[in-house]
């Protein structure tokens, strides 16, 4: 018998791909599946990107380099992120990494001890969860509430959540799996429990591109937050480069010089080549980057207007991510289910829409009463959100 590390027990996981497989274990039994489980993209990356990372590895850009990132890409992002998020970063402020996932648990190595306390969104990717008690930590969670147009931030949850043991907060703003954004004040109302707190925080920023109507601000341009603050970039969302797994932790130079030390330890240095392909993406000709926001855009419009068209659904329509999170209280009420997973499999063994609950992003906590599901609709096409829909409605009116 092999005896596996206790820490392995406080590892979790991303359950998303668990429904991904259920579904594709439907589909292969023959029956008509419409994904809206997984946030991937089912859009082509951009040919700047991909003629960037050819030529580089033409040029054979296939060995090791530097453990943040080579230059250009360094010098690139902390160009690009300076100016769309007003504050001064330079290449030092920069460390390449093999996907978004990575800035999250180095941010939590770098700056966080044993029993140490992080507040973390809830619902929110499950991976703050996991990589919070993976390395000791206690994970508090945070919540949010519905707002006339959107979902806010719990001020109340966080606010009780802070203890004398708490280190880090986590915000993801333009958030999966709500599509939240930070209304005016809010920055402020959190910059402020930072200071008073001596906190550090993670921003998560991996949507923050993806955005539709107005523009997004970042928690960084608060006063001092910069100095507090890491990023966690990713060019998996605006690129469409979820396969190439590369993003980036943009911060303070003594953190990013802890994260590029971890790096070292890790996986040696990102991608050679492709980092070549990013910097053709971030400086080239963006209209195919429009492209896929256009195309994105449309099929927020076509879900959003079907979902509200059926009896006990409704759902914001968030401004940024390529992500519906529709209150389904009344529907689930309507067929005499109180149980999220019978509810999602009763909808995908009769209708063949596909998509994660509520319990896919962390657990559930006691006062909550509403139900919700989440709808990604980055891999799936309009004709066939407008089919799923329409077998959606039927069954949840008949």
């Amino acid at each position: 018998m092999v005896t596996i590390a206790d820490r392995i027990a406080r590892l979790g996981t991303e359950t998303a791909f668990a429904v991904s497989n259920e579904a594709n274990t439907f589909a292969a039994q023959g029956n008509k599946v419409y994904p809206f489980h997984l946030g991937d993209l089912n859009l082509a990356t951009p040919s700047t990107v991909v003629e960037g990372s050819w030529k580089a590895l033409q040029e054979g850009k296939t060995g090791y380099c530097p453990n943040a990132g080579i230059p250009q890409l360094r010098e690139a992002l902390a160009a690009d992120v300076s100016a769309s998020h007003r504050v001064g970063y330079g290449p030092e402020n920069v460390a390449a990494q093999p996907g978004g996932k990575p800035t999250i648990g180095k941010f939590i190595l770098a700056l966080m001890n044993p029993g140490d306390e992080v507040l973390y969104p809830n619902p929110g990717y499950p991976i703050y969860e996991s990589q919070i008690e993976f390395n000791g930590g206690i994970a508090v969670p945070y919540g949010y509430v519905e707002g006339e147009d959107n979902f806010g931030l719990d001020f109340d949850s966080i606010e009780r959540g802070i203890t004398s043991k708490t280190r880090l907060l986590i915000l993801n703003d333009l958030q999966n799996p709500t599509g939240a954004e930070c209304f005016p004040g809010e920055h402020e109302r959190l910059a402020d429990l930072v200071r008073r707190h001596d906190l550090y925080v993670l921003t998560d920023e991996a949507y923050f591109d993806m955005r539709y109507e107005g523009t997004s601000r970042s928690f960084v341009e608060q006063p001092g937050m910069a100095e507090r603050t890491v990023i966690l970039y990713t060019f998996s969302k605006k690129f469409a480069m979820t396969g190439w797994r590369l993003g980036a932790s943009i911060g303070p130079k003594p953190i990013i010089d802890v994260i590029a030390k971890i790096n070292v330890n890790d996986e040696s240095c990102s991608n050679h080549f492709i980092q070549y392909g990013a910097v053709a993406g971030l400086v080239g000709d963006q209209t195919e980057v429009k492209a896929i926001l256009a195309t994105l855009q449309e099929r927020r419009d076509v879900l959003a207007e079907g979902l509200n068209s059926i009896a006990g659904v409704r759902t914001y329509v968030p401004n940024a991510t390529f992500y519906l999170y529709p209150n389904v209280t009344e529907a689930m009420a309507n067929l005499g289910m109180g149980d999220y997973e019978e509810f999602r499999r009763a909808v995908l063994h009769n209708t063949g829409v596909s998509f994660t609950s509520r319990l896919h992003f962390g657990r559930a906590q006691p006062a909550e009463s509403e139900k919700y599901v989440r709808f990604a609709y980055s891999g799936i096409d309009t004709d066939e959100i407008n089919e799923g829909l329409a077998k959606l409605k039927a069954f949840l009116e008949s």
